[in-house]
């Protein structure tokens, strides 16, 4: 009864509310914002290049990114997208890059307010906290609901995806290389505890050798495939356009199938709108909130317009996969592919990338639980000793627990965190606006964009907190 009652309520949040609330948010946003994800695009470069991270040993923006594209890319990007392909044909790609370039908006949204609303840690003074828990509290006064959101994030990031993506990555190593699970499940935890108890600054650090690392390998595995089949581009270009409105008469309920799959899927891979990103958003130390929203919504671009696009290339250019024909899904299904390209290296390549990918979402998903946890604690250095002991020991428990109901359950607590932090920057969204108006403002003037923080004062948010970080930055400006 439990399973039944959890599946029509998944069904019910992502097939029949997220699905229709995420795209039709994310042209709000777009359009209120004037195109905001493309209008400053290319700014992002500059905002990364002149990152600020002085020597007090602050989290630059840079760092940041990479741990945001450490949970967004994931196991989706190899799996996700062979589903999606597998079920709505090659058009579902189209719907899929549709859906992270309008997400790029609603990622700004939520970011921007994670880092205005953002506060000290109460541990580390050059460490921030921030995301839809503190702008629910700090901006509505409903501090009810940042403890409902603190507890969704808790339950589904520290607990039960860690726990699933334990099990994913050393089953994958006994399938690929005959390693046991308990070996790999035992390294796994090593380098996840070690990871961990050295706080956000070390686990930004491994996410910043970690997912260039990861994202590169892929794409370069990606360009090697392209490269071989540089002919047959042009039209397998044409053909996921074509399909995306025309789909082939094997897909099953036609161009409905197509469009579903390619949302749903890119919503589950880039998690833009979701409540996830901006707890990592908020940790940066930027001058102004606009500059972190710049640089996140490039986050979204990154998973689904180039790594699940990497994917879906890998697949379509390879002979494996025919529409309509039930065969080989998820990971193998990329497997098959990518061994049909360049050989038997293939198939070890997916299962490397998924242990990378995995491992980096991992990390990820502990930094949101603690953020959470920070919520209720402040800063209390027991509490959160014990949750990492906590997180360890459920890493290895995974490692040889097959916890497909628990991640069900995980996927409904995330629906349920997602609709309410998408009402939550609606209602919120006029602040970002002002946000937009007076950065842009400070361009026009020729000067680099600062918090103006006394302009934002009827909302709420911690004066004292960007006094220092201003401040500090128009110090260093004086002395360079």
């Amino acid at each position: 009864m439990f399973a039944e009652i959890n599946t029509f309520l998944n069904d019910l949040i992502w097939g029949n509310i997220l699905i229709y609330l995420l795209p039709i948010l994310g042209i709000f946003f777009t359009v209120s914002s004037r195109f905001v994800q493309f209008r400053y695009f290319f700014r992002m470069f500059n905002i990364l290049r002149e990152s600020v991270h002085d020597k007090q040993g602050h989290v630059s923006s840079f760092q940041a990114l990479m741990l945001s594209v450490a949970g967004r890319v994931g196991g989706g990007n190899i799996a996700g997208v062979a589903v999606a392909i597998t079920l709505g044909g090659a058009g579902a790609v189209f719907w899929m890059w549709i859906i992270a370039l309008v997400g790029m908006a609603t990622s700004f949204f939520e970011c921007s307010l994670a880092q205005l609303y953002k506060e000290k840690d109460g541990i580390d003074s050059c460490v921030y906290r921030g995301g839809p828990a503190y702008y629910a509290t700090k901006a509505l006064k409903q501090k009810w609901l940042g403890i409902v959101i603190s507890v969704l994030l808790l339950i589904t990031f520290g607990f039960a995806f860690n726990a699933t993506q334990s099990f994913i990555i050393s089953t994958s190593f006994e399938a690929s290389f005959n390693l046991p699970t308990w070996i790999s499940g035992t390294i796994i935890t090593i380098v996840f505890g070690i990871t961990i108890f050295g706080g956000i600054k070390r686990i930004a650090k491994m996410s910043e050798v970690i997912v260039p690392i990861m994202a590169l390998g892929y794409l370069l595995i990606a360009l090697v495939v392209i490269v071989l089949n540089i002919d047959e581009i042009p039209g397998l270009i044409m053909m996921i356009i074509t399909e995306a409105f025309n789909p082939s008469s094997a897909i099953g309920g036609g161009i409905g199938a197509v469009i579903i799959q390619g949302a749903k899927r890119g919503m589950f891979s880039n998690e833009a709108g979701l409540g996830s990103a901006p707890n990592v958003a908020a940790v940066a130390y930027v001058a102004h909130p606009v500059q972190q929203g710049i640089v996140q919504s490039f986050s979204v671009f990154i998973d689904t317009i180039i790594l699940c696009s990497c994917t879906a290339f890998i697949i379509l250019l390879s002979g494996v996969y025919t529409p309509g024909v039930e065969g080989v899904q998820g990971i193998l299904l990329t497997q098959n592919a990518l061994i049909e390209h360049i050989g038997s290296f293939g198939g070890y390549f997916v299962t490397v990338a998924l242990f990378l990918f995995g491992f980096s979402s991992m990390i990820y998903n502990y930094y949101l639980a603690e953020n959470s946890l920070n919520f209720f604690t402040k800063g209390n250095v027991t509490a959160f000793n014990i949750f990492r002991i906590l997180c360890i020991l459920l890493v290895i428990w995974g490692s040889f627990q097959d916890l497909r109901s628990i991640f069900a359950f995980a996927d409904l607590s995330m629906g349920l965190l997602a609709i309410i932090n998408l009402i939550v920057i609606t209602i919120l969204y006029k602040p970002v606006l002002q946000l937009i108006k007076g950065y842009e403002r400070q361009l026009k003037e020729g000067k680099t964009p600062v918090l103006r923080y006394n302009d934002y004062t009827e909302f709420n948010i911690d004066k004292e907190t960007w006094k220092e970080i201003v401040d500090n930055i128009n110090d260093k400006k004086t002395k360079e």
